[in-house]
This record gives structure tokens, C-alpha cells and sequence, in this order.
């Protein structure tokens, strides 16, 4: 299986809506909003097998010392086939050395992100004013 992993800005409403779906992520019910905010994300890197979206990451950025990764989604078809790995393996390479690189992680994904080297955060808690259901 050949995976691309690509920065880029193009994407389809469609296979995002698709992806977010298949996660259960509630912003694929505004999916104007969704593919606004991933078009304008400081970074944008999409996962591809034979053209097909199999998942996607964003990062918010001031450039130069903070970046905050709010979204990485893989379609559970190929969950635990290294796609997410290799998604934030190059999130990471592209703002190393950035004086903080954060996300928020629940459930599973906590130890996934672990072995990514990510560590809580001393005593911070997430905070939000959050619309949506799950993610």
C-alpha cells in the first residue's frame, strides 16, 4: 500500500465530509464551516491511496513559535496501518523547534499521541465552549 502524504490547500467537500462521517466527528454536519476553516488552517496535510482520501491534519500556527493541531483524522478502513503516524511525523517535522506544538487528545488517541512523544501538559485541563457532540 503506497501512501502519499502531501501539504495542501485542495480538497473536496465531498471525501471530507466522507472522512469526517466515518470518524463520527460532528463538523461534518457543517461542512461549509469545516472546509473554510481547513483552507485557511496555517497547514493543511492530506493522506492519499490511489487518489482517495484516507486522512487528513491541520495545524494553526503564529508561524514562528506556537502551532496547535486541532484535527487528524484516518478512515477507520486503515486505522493502525502507520497513515496517522506518518501524518503527525510530518506535522512535527515541519514546525520542529517551535517552542510549543500542542493538541487536545481524548480516549484512544491519548496513547497515540504518546508514542508520538506528546505529554500532557503539566497540571493544564482543556477548556471549550464547544457546539458539536463528540469531536
Amino acid at each position: 500500500m503506497i501512501v502519499d502524504i502531501n501539504y495542501t490547500d485542495v480538497i473536496r467537500e465531498d471525501e471530507v465530509v466522507a472522512l469526517y462521517k466515518a470518524n463520527e466527528w460532528s463538523s461534518a454536519e457543517k461542512p461549509k464551516a469545516l472546509l473554510a476553516a481547513l483552507r485557511n488552517s496555517h497547514s493543511l496535510i492530506t493522506a492519499r491511496i490511489d487518489g482517495r482520501l484516507v486522512g487528513l491534519a491541520n495545524a494553526i500556527s503564529d508561524g514562528h513559535l506556537v502551532v496547535y493541531y486541532p484535527h487528524m483524522l484516518v478512515d477507520p478502513d486503515f486505522h493502525r496501518c502507520g497513515i496517522g503516524s506518518k501524518i503527525m511525523q510530518a506535522m512535527k517535522k515541519r514546525y520542529k523547534g517551535f517552542h510549543q506544538q500542542m493538541l487536545t487528545a481524548d480516549g484512544n488517541a491519548i496513547r497515540f499521541y504518546k508514542s508520538l512523544g506528546f505529554e500532557k501538559a503539566g497540571e493544564t485541563s482543556s477548556m471549550w465552549i464547544y457546539e458539536g457532540k463528540e469531536h
